[in-house]
């Protein structure tokens, strides 16, 4: 789990010990990775671990989402520091080119070209024979779901086909690790809940899916690990409930509780010096409280609900989840892409 340092980066465990990230063979491994464009920031002392599973990253525009994926994908060189992924350096062109495949988020396509011929294409000039590549092409054409118009020209494909279609060229030779960017932006709900499980398959059999988006509550459903960027620095790394553990007393904590009367529990908990603000939810049927010590809270909630005859049916985190989590770390920065 990361800690928190607000506009000053983020220190890893091990940093924190006074080492650097160490390097594993599972793992994608940035170690204090700095990467600027002329004098312009992209990124800056950034050590971080990435494991398998699904990985988000969150900020805005120019947070340095984008830097980061290019790094991993070997089109960027840092500046300072190393990055290791699967135990191979980035500059190994070859032996990266074999484990990543990119989804970028600009369409760029050959005109004319089919939506098979560009998987296909994309196959044999990296050296797959005919037969394997058109084997491995109609494969991926197949996982994401567009067999139906692959001999359609690219060009009369809607959004959320050209995604595909990049998903597919990304998955067709492979790789364990894919870096997509904006993966389901233009897609239709149901699309977007066929993306999402196909992400979670690739996760599943082990894959590292590196995703950025702005669908913040997809990014909560989706995610085993969330990474919050802004200005260049990793704010957080973790869990979405990990993180949101680790951020200090200058983010109080929500908190909502069902109950049957939520007016009179107001009362009782403006009485504790913990509770910061307090007000009935928009239904009616419930408490928002926010508050800077949860132990103490949760400890006078159980005395309250022992001496009254209060009837509280649950009591959950108002703010687990990432929305909530970029709003306190990022704030009124820039939306979210």
């Amino acid at each position: 789990m990361s800690a928190l340092n607000g506009r000053n980066g983020y220190d890893s465990e091990t940093e924190a010990s006074g080492t650097m990230a160490t390097e594993a063979p599972d793992t994608i491994v940035f170690s204090n990775v700095s990467k600027f464009y002329g004098e312009i920031l992209g990124v800056n002392r950034v050590n971080l671990v990435i494991r398998p599973g699904i990985t988000s990253l969150v900020g805005p525009n120019g947070s340095g989402k984008t830097t980061l994926m290019n790094l991993v994908s070997g089109l960027l060189r840092p500046s300072r520091g190393t990055i290791t992924v699967l135990g191979v350096p980035v500059d190994d062109a070859e032996g990266l080119g074999r484990r990543v495949g990119y989804c970028t988020q600009v369409d760029s396509f050959p005109p004319g070209m089919t939506g098979y011929d560009f998987v296909y294409g994309f196959l044999r000039v990296g050296g797959c024979p005919a037969a394997e590549a058109a084997t491995r092409a109609w494969a991926a054409i197949e996982r994401v779901d567009l067999v139906d118009a692959a001999k359609r020209k690219v060009a009369g494909y809607s959004k959320g086909m050209r995604q595909r279609i990049k998903l597919a060229l990304a998955i067709s030779h492979g790789p364990r690790i894919l870096v997509l960017d904006e993966p389901m932006n233009g897609l239709d709900p149901m699309a977007r809940a066929e993306m999402a499980a196909l992400f979670q398959a690739l996760a599943a059999e082990g894959h590292f899916v590196i995703i950025s988006s702005h669908i913040l509550h997809e990014v909560d459903t989706l995610s085993d690990a969330v990474v919050v960027i802004n200005h260049g620095y990793v704010l957080a790394e973790g869990g979405i409930s990990n993180v949101r553990d680790a951020m200090d007393a200058e983010h109080p904590l929500g908190i909502l509780i069902r109950c049957d009367k939520p007016g009179q529990l107001a009362r009782h908990v403006f009485g504790h010096e913990h509770v910061i603000e307090a007000r009935v939810h928009d239904d009616g049927l419930g408490l928002l409280v926010r508050t800077r010590d949860s132990d103490g809270f949760f400890r006078a909630l159980g005395e309250i609900a022992l001496t009254t005859d209060l009837v509280i049916d649950s009591v959950t985190p108002a703010d687990d989840d990432v929305e909530a989590v970029y709003r306190y770390l990022i704030g009124g920065s820039g939306e979210t892409t």
